[in-house]
């Protein structure tokens, strides 16, 4: 039987293999194998959802013992929720390394290669590296049945220690208070936004998810609030502040000067004028990232505050070359022309409420130019998708389509919830298929869109990586 396809009890525990034997495995395995492996021997959230949640600590925390506690030897930033984290941590990665700073940066989920998640200067983790880390793991036989979560959150963390990085921006997986990354004590915390994902572990209401997000708030360490969406949720999040002696900092609102609720756009960037740092460019153009901006300028102020040089034309290069510095992918990403074709990973209500006032603005521009929007969408099977298929535009061209992994919702059914919420479209169950057929659909003057969900993106930038090796 091959190693990849053996269960977690079968591999990692002393009591069934001799330590020589376990050792000699992971000598001789090569990177892929090692990925596969850890795949097939821990619950992952990616692939099977729900199945694979883990919440609270105790294990992570044993898990980060046994490795030295590795957190504890670099300082962090601590970025947690709905929408926006990723764009947020990779800005503020880019900003920091523009500075001169040695910088770590964890973020999940990855698009192509497992390596994305964990990067320093931009660089994923080699390959040896997460050999050697599950070689060092899987010596120890510890009694702990980790989640891949939880097991490569430590991965990350082990890394960025013997990597020496002078700071490191630290994504959580899903909510806060109880995800892995929660060990940490951070110089600054930064809570993007909030709205309805993940319902069944964080909770039915913004309040609850609030609350969920608002446990990465830690004694004395103050935290940047984004957009807070409510009263009920800006409620939560000053009791929380309180409670903890935080000071908590608004990246947003009238008399905050990196406020850019505004952006105006610059060729294939948008503007950002007469902020703290000068006018910034940023290459990140889609209508939401002008909240994420505003919370990584935020972070840069509070961070200069702490103690950190980072000069205005540090601040400048890194919106500038976000996608250069730290390999960010699949935030409104232009993959190619006649048609032009997009793709992003929004995949929930509050996304597509960005999304969708960006897609009726290219459709009545794609008009004009006598072409048409053809969209590419699917979704994974654990979330209700009523609200974003309400926030598509009507009179688009639709393929409707499903990712390579467990938990995809089929084409089939995403194709008859759309019907039902007023779109109309065909189905082709391969993701690269489904992108041919809607570049010709959509014509040289048209644009084709590729999303719903973060794994059709990635299976999309997976086809185009295979067409080009």
């Amino acid at each position: 039987m091959p190693f990849g396809t053996r269960r977690l009890d079968n591999l990692f525990r002393r009591n069934i293999l001799e330590p020589a034997l376990s050792t000699d495995i992971y000598h001789s395995m090569t990177y892929q194998e090692t990925i596969q492996l850890l795949y097939d021997a821990t619950p992952q959230f990616q692939r099977i959802g729900a199945a694979a949640y883990k919440p609270g600590l105790d294990t992570a925390c044993k898990l980060a013992a046994s490795f030295g506690n590795p957190e504890g030897k670099f300082r962090s930033v601590h970025v947690a929720g709905t929408n926006g984290k990723g764009s947020t941590c990779h800005t503020l990665a880019a900003v920091l390394q523009s500075a001169g700073y040695k910088v770590g940066l964890y973020t999940s989920p990855h698009l192509i290669d497992f390596r994305e998640r964990i990067r320093v200067n931009g660089e994923v983790i080699s390959e040896h590296g997460v050999i050697d880390f599950m070689k060092r793991y899987n010596a120890m036989a510890l009694d702990l049945s980790p989640s891949f979560f939880e097991l490569t959150t430590i991965m990350a963390f082990d890394w960025f220690a013997s990597q020496g990085v002078d700071i490191a921006i630290i994504e959580t997986g899903l909510g806060g208070r109880l995800d892995t990354t929660n060990i940490i004590t951070p110089l600054l915390s930064i809570i993007t936004n909030i709205s309805f994902d993940h319902t069944a572990q964080l909770g039915n209401t913004l309040a609850a998810i609030a609350s969920e997000k608002a446990g990465i708030i830690k004694p004395g360490v103050p935290v940047i609030i984004g957009n807070p969406t409510s009263a009920e949720v800006l409620k939560v999040f000053v009791d929380k502040a309180a409670e903890q002696n935080s000071r908590l900092i608004f990246s947003q609102g009238p008399e905050k000067p990196f406020q850019h609720a505004i952006h105006l756009p610059a060729g294939n960037a948008v503007l950002y004028p007469a902020t703290p740092f000068g006018d910034i460019t940023s290459e990140l153009t889609g209508d939401y990232q002008s909240e994420n901006a505003a919370n990584v300028m935020a972070a840069v102020m509070e961070l200069r505050e702490i103690g950190f040089d980072i000069p205005d034309n540090a601040v400048a290069e890194g919106f500038a070359n976000v996608t250069k510095l730290t390999r960010l992918m699949g935030r409104w990403m232009k993959v190619g022309d006649n048609p032009t074709v997009i793709c992003d990973t929004g995949h929930n209500e509050g996304g597509w409420r960005w999304l969708s006032q960006t897609l009726r603005l290219q459709n009545f521009k794609v008009a004009k130019q006598q072409g048409k929007l053809a969209m590419v969408i699917g979704f994974v099977n654990d979330k209700d998708v009523s609200a974003i298929l309400k926030l598509m535009p009507k009179d688009a061209l639709y393929f409707f389509t499903q990712a390579s992994i467990p938990r995809a919702m089929a084409a089939d059914e995403v194709a008859k919830r759309a019907i039902a919420s007023g779109l109309d479209g065909k189905v082709v169950a391969n993701v690269a298929e489904a992108v041919n057929q809607a570049k010709a659909a959509a014509g040289t003057r048209g644009m084709v869109f590729v999303g719903g969900s973060t794994f059709v993106v990635a299976d999309f930038l997976a086809s185009i990586q295979n067409t080009t090796n």
